[in-house]
């Protein structure tokens, strides 16, 4: 009799997990924006398991990582998300598409870890995730007890919950695309005017929150008007793509650049100081010089012109005077480089 009250009591318990899982996935299959699938997954996962620790990982500058910091990357997912390379993701997921269940040497998993937090885990889960058969993250649930997540564990609802949250990242992936369309800038594939107006404030908001600083760069080419004037248009257009392509190869992952009208670009560098955005620009200016536009035969030389403002100037009180000041710097500089030629 005992043996039966013992399945009937397993029985019970799979049945309420099961139950909880569909619950879970019924809410996040109708979700199309990052930022509402992140927050009601794993606040479904911990308050439905009592999971104390659940968070999701992505691969470091990939479709799906990119489109979240231009579009859906707030304080609020800041402790929900880390970014992880793909290599080190692979090597910890060994090579496979199962969940890992881990109680020990849980330090071996930290690179999965949001930045700067030290969970004070027992055992934890890795669910991988896909998107068109490649895996793109990881969703991560961690106990402070260690059997948990007891590795060879049946790990087939977990793989259940893997697949169809890749699933609903597929349908978000989608849904943000047609959104974001109105956010980029067509020719040069970088954020427009008013999405980048949107993440100065997201960003200046942050630097005033966790008290970092925030440096802005605005850079305009030197001589453009003459390019299209000598080449044409298409030529001025081949060479708007080439640096924007250039600068969003060089920026950080947290960093921004966006067209801001015609050739001018600002790129918003969050947690960084003036002396470190002086070194950014430098390296940007030395690169486009290095790398001239090729047109058949010719080569069109690029120089650029910059003017950079942070947030360690006390006058600054928004993004909008951030983003002013920077212009005035890049005014005072373009005049001094038209002096230098005309000294009347």
């Amino acid at each position: 009799m005992e043996d039966i009250s013992e399945i009937l009591e397993t029985l019970r318990i799979n049945t309420e997990i099961s139950r909880k899982f569909f619950e879970i996935e019924t809410n996040i299959l109708s979700i199309l924006n990052f930022k509402d699938l992140f927050q009601n997954l794993l606040s479904e996962i911990q308050e439905k398991f009592g999971v104390p620790f659940a968070w999701i990982s992505l691969v470091r500058k990939s479709t799906v990582s990119d489109l979240i910091f231009e579009l859906a990357y707030t304080e609020i997912l800041e402790d929900r998300l880390s970014f992880i390379d793909r290599e080190k993701l692979v090597q910890l997921l060994e090579n496979g598409t199962k969940p890992i269940l881990a109680n020990l040497n849980i330090e071996h998993y930290h690179g999965l870890f949001p930045q700067n937090e030290k969970y004070p885990m027992g055992s934890l889960a890795i669910i991988p995730l896909t998107l068109d058969g490649e895996i793109i993250g990881s969703l991560n649930q961690g106990d402070y007890s260690e059997s948990r997540y007891v590795p060879g564990m049946d790990t087939a609802l977990l793989e259940q919950l893997g697949v169809k949250v890749s699933i609903c990242l597929s349908n978000v992936m989608a849904h943000e695309k047609l959104r974001a369309l109105a956010y980029w800038d067509p020719l040069t594939g970088v954020l427009n005017r008013r999405a980048m107006a949107r993440v100065l404030e997201r960003e200046f908001k942050r630097s005033e929150r966790y008290g970092v600083p925030l440096s802005v760069a605005f850079l305009d080419l030197d001589g453009f008007k003459q390019v299209n004037d000598r080449y044409g248009h298409d030529i001025g257009d081949r060479l708007l793509i080439h640096v924007s392509a250039h600068l969003k190869s060089m920026i950080r992952q947290t960093d921004i650049v966006a067209r801001f009208a015609g050739d001018e670009f600002v790129v918003i560098l969050p947690n960084t100081a003036l002396k470190y955005a002086h070194k950014s620009v430098e390296r940007y200016q030395s690169f486009l010089h290095k790398n001239p536009l090729r047109v058949g035969s010719t080569y069109i030389p690029i120089s650029i012109s910059s003017g950079l403002a942070s947030t360690e100037d006390t006058a600054i009180t928004d993004g909008n005077s951030l983003l002013k000041k920077a212009d005035q710097i890049l005014y005072q500089a373009k005049e001094l480089k038209k002096n230098k030629k005309d000294p009347r």
